[in-house]
């Protein structure tokens, strides 16, 4: 709340007969004012928020395959034929359909799982995803503009994506028919090896082309994390060292050694916020970096099994269910403990608590103290969104309805949507848009201005 002092030229001493003196009245709006932002936990009610019904996209048109909004747009997609296709919508009222286009498999048709079709969009382009193979399509008119064999990650407000392509030795590929024990290590298509790669070919691509910007070829096998930013930048994870390269460019930035532990490096790499993660299989030691400067952070022994492990996304957890400890990625020190049967993700900003044997949200938590910032009982699920997004509950209400309510970030409070009616199936939701599958085909809803 701002409070607004005027005549600041007033006379310093008031007649007789005038009200009480304008710096009392400041003290009193003062006082209010404190006491009104304490009520509000320091921020002013959400806006923007304003229910409204769009319309549905009929059964024929929508087909029972994923549901994506990406972009400000609903993407569906149908995987009946030889090669999946992937429709766009534009959420208006009533929604309108803006493309339709087929998605190669990379492979042999008809085997590609339907969750395995996946949308993102990334500026102009939208990528679709099928199995391993991407191809990048222009998001307005669904033209394609390119395709890859491989899995594409985003690199976040550059315009570039970056691929990771595993060399094998010749010969070493694994007969699935003669079910051999044994390690086994995929391409980047998917393909099983006998033997580690013999180098790992990362590139940079310009996704409103396909172009390649930059290629670097580390020894053996890695693992590849995005490291976001205004300049987002690639960490490259080996047994040996940490590489950090230019997302847009591929120039080197820093590298920085990694330990050997009891004669073994490390087995896998993360990224958890701005830290990197490096694990250690034997011994069970995780030891963490600073991911812009490669600063040795800390280190902390892991047990190799835990009895009930605990989901936690976008967290650093050590325990399982009922005695979970949150860790602070910066330090490894423990924040904060629950001792509940929850599964742990960031959304809106919070800590979402969600009980591991229901699913159902239990309450959103301040992710440095694990104080309740938001109780959600009463709410029975949570629609799917991004971690930085408002989160968006849902709950029967009377005759079967659904009742929808969002949390925005910075806000903790729920504010109630509305009614949806009866019969909705899954939901997705983005920083706008509500849709869900019906009877009568997948309805939308615009929940923020």
């Amino acid at each position: 709340m701002t409070l607004i002092e005027l005549d600041r030229d007033a006379p310093l001493e008031p007649p007789p007969t005038s009200r009480r003196p304008l710096a009392a009245d400041r003290r009193t709006a003062l006082v209010v004012a404190l006491i009104l932002l304490a009520a509000l936990g320091g921020a002013a009610p959400a806006s923007g928020i304003r229910w409204r019904y769009l319309g549905v996209i009929t059964p024929a048109a929508a087909p029972d395959g994923p549901i994506t909004l990406a972009g400000g747009q609903v993407y569906t997609v149908d995987t009946t034929g030889a090669e999946p296709s992937v429709t766009a919508w534009r959420p208006a009222r009533p929604p309108v359909r803006l493309w339709t286009t087929r998605v190669p498999v990379g492979g042999e048709p008809g085997v590609i799982p339907v969750a395995s079709v996946t949308v993102r969009q990334a500026g102009e382009v939208a990528l679709l995803t099928a199995g391993a193979a991407t191809t990048a399509v222009d998001a307005a008119t669904g033209q394609v503009r390119w395709s890859a064999p491989v899995t594409v990650g985003v690199l976040d407000g550059s315009g570039a994506g970056v691929t990771v392509d595993r060399v094998f030795r010749p010969g070493t590929e694994y007969d699935q028919e003669s079910g051999d024990p044994g390690p086994l290590y995929f391409s980047a298509s998917g393909e099983p090896h006998t033997e580690p790669p013999l180098r790992t070919d990362v590139r940079g691509l310009d996704l409103a082309d396909g172009r390649t910007l930059w290629t670097t070829s580390p020894g053996g096998a890695v693992t590849v994390d995005v490291v976001p930013g205004d300049d987002p930048a690639v960490l490259i994870t080996s047994s040996q060292r940490l590489t950090l390269v230019a997302g847009r460019t591929g120039r080197l930035l820093r590298e920085a050694e990694l330990p050997q532990l009891a004669g073994h490096g490390p087995a896998s790499g993360s990224l958890i916020g701005d830290v990197a993660l490096i694990s250690y299989q034997e011994p069970g030691r995780q030891v963490a970096f600073e991911a812009r400067t490669l600063r040795r952070l800390w280190e902390r022994d892991v047990p190799e099994m835990v009895a009930d492990p605990a989901d936690c996304q976008g967290v650093l957890c050590d325990g399982g269910h009922g005695d979970l400890r949150v860790l602070d990625p910066g330090t490894g020190l423990a924040r904060w403990r629950v001792q509940e049967d929850v599964d742990l993700a960031i959304r809106a900003g919070y800590v979402l608590e969600t009980d591991a044997a229901t699913g159902e949200p239990v309450r959103l938590t301040d992710p440095h103290t694990g104080a309740t910032r938001v109780d959600l009982a009463g709410w029975t699920g949570e629609v799917a969104g991004s971690a930085g997004q408002p989160l968006v509950l849902r709950r029967r209400e009377g005759r079967g309805a659904q009742a929808f309510a969002t949390v925005v970030p910075g806000h903790a409070e729920i504010r109630r949507l509305g009614v949806a009616g009866t019969g909705l199936g899954d939901c997705d939701a983005d920083g706008r848009f509500l849709v869900c599958r019906a009877a009568d085909g997948l309805r939308i809803w615009a929940y923020r201005s």
